[in-house]
């Protein structure tokens, strides 16, 4: 089929749209703006005609877009029917495609290959930081396309399959939610007869002191926000460490951040994690053997009522004028199950916690799915 594709200059498959806009004072308009790397034309907001500056244009529906400074950077795509009528500046040039020779859906998956994109990047000149897309030089450039009976048919392959994937991810979605409804129940039901204690007699602050050594390097270890876990910093010489004082952490510790606690930033030390620092803004909790672990304790503080306890214990305002005090933290009372139903419940963490890794790495993976399509039908 590829050898009865044709040549054509963009010029004769696009013309420029000038359609100029004259807005209404009382009336309310949309905007556009267009994500990077063919993530989609999307509404910007919306303007009221009085606050309407300079000279906008009319996009309409099915209009190839691109944005002339990220062009080269994948801004590019077809403008959606609920974007009809919306306003753009001078910056997004808008196009009227030629739909005997090049039909819009098509266009708009072309836009996202990788060639295509180089093609913007060659017509795209200027300075750092000026680099814009040249519209003459855009316009003469050459591409390859199938007629528009195929061009339909690529459509229709990619459509379907993109249809399979956003199917996938909303079954994703729905187990992952049943999931974190069923661990809530189950939790609740190891509170049932569950003794409390306070933390300093359940896991204790313990504070592995590192001397820094200007001759090596140093790893240090971060926590997201969010019971988003852990995440790895980079490795610093011990002359850029200075006299900063830092901690060693071991697998197996239950690390708060004192500066973002009260927003989730709570975690379990990973075995990757083993030999990283923090800082004196890591806070390092080590649960007695037998007593509890350190995934029960995690999953209590991100619960409602842990999470409520850790914001009471970090007073101030917002960001990092909101610490959580140690010795707080160390009269926080926390549940204490019998240790059958404690370690029924971590083991069934543990085995979702594993599903739901791996439907996490599915999820990466089908990410990729379509724009390999597409490279492969188009290019």
């Amino acid at each position: 089929m590829k050898q009865a594709w044709q040549q054509h200059k963009l010029g004769d498959l696009i013309t420029r749209s000038g359609e100029a806009a004259q807005p209404a004072a009382d009336a309310e308009y949309k905007e556009i703006t267009i994500r990077l790397w063919g993530k989609g034309v999307v509404e910007r907001g919306q303007i009221l005609g009085a606050a309407v500056n300079g000279r906008r244009f009319v996009a309409r529906e099915n209009q190839f877009i691109a944005s002339r400074i990220d062009a080269r950077n994948g801004a590019m795509g077809i403008v959606p029917e609920f974007l009809d009528g919306a306003l753009v500046t001078n910056d997004f040039p808008l196009f009227e495609v030629n739909q005997e020779l090049l039909q819009p859906q098509y266009m708009g998956w072309l836009c996202r290959t990788s060639s295509f994109v180089d093609l913007c990047a060659r017509a795209s000149e200027g300075t750092t930081n000026r680099v814009r897309l040249k519209e003459d030089e855009f316009l003469q450039l050459e591409i390859q396309i199938p007629d528009t009976k195929e061009q339909k048919q690529i459509v229709s392959r990619i459509d379907a399959v993109q249809k399979q994937m956003r199917t996938a991810d909303k079954l994703r979605a729905s187990i992952d939610k049943d999931t974190a409804s069923m661990l809530a129940v189950r939790f609740q039901e190891t509170l049932a007869n569950a003794e409390w204690f306070p933390m300093s007699d359940v896991a204790p602050i313990v504070r592995r002191d590192v001397v820094v050594d200007h001759q090596s390097s140093y790893s240090e270890l971060g926590i997201r926000s969010f019971g988003k876990g852990t995440f790895h910093k980079p490795t610093l010489s011990g002359l850029e460490l200075g006299d900063k004082r830092v901690y060693l952490i071991e697998p197996g510790d239950l690390l708060f951040s004192n500066v973002f606690a009260w927003e989730g930033a709570i975690a379990v030390a990973q075995p990757e994690d083993k030999g990283r620092i923090g800082s004196h803004r890591f806070i390092s909790c080590v649960p007695h053997d037998g007593l509890t672990t350190a995934e029960y304790l995690r999953y209590y503080f991100l619960s409602e009522e842990g999470m409520t306890k850790i914001r009471d214990a970090s007073p101030g305002g917002a960001g990092r004028n909101r610490t959580l005090g140690l010795s707080k933290l160390m009269d926080l009372n926390v549940p204490i199950p019998s240790i059958d139903v404690r370690q029924a419940f971590v083991d069934l963490l543990r085995l979702l916690n594993a599903a739901r890794l791996i439907r996490s790495q599915q999820l990466l993976e089908n990410e990729s799915v379509v724009p390999a399509l597409v490279n492969r039908l188009m290019t």
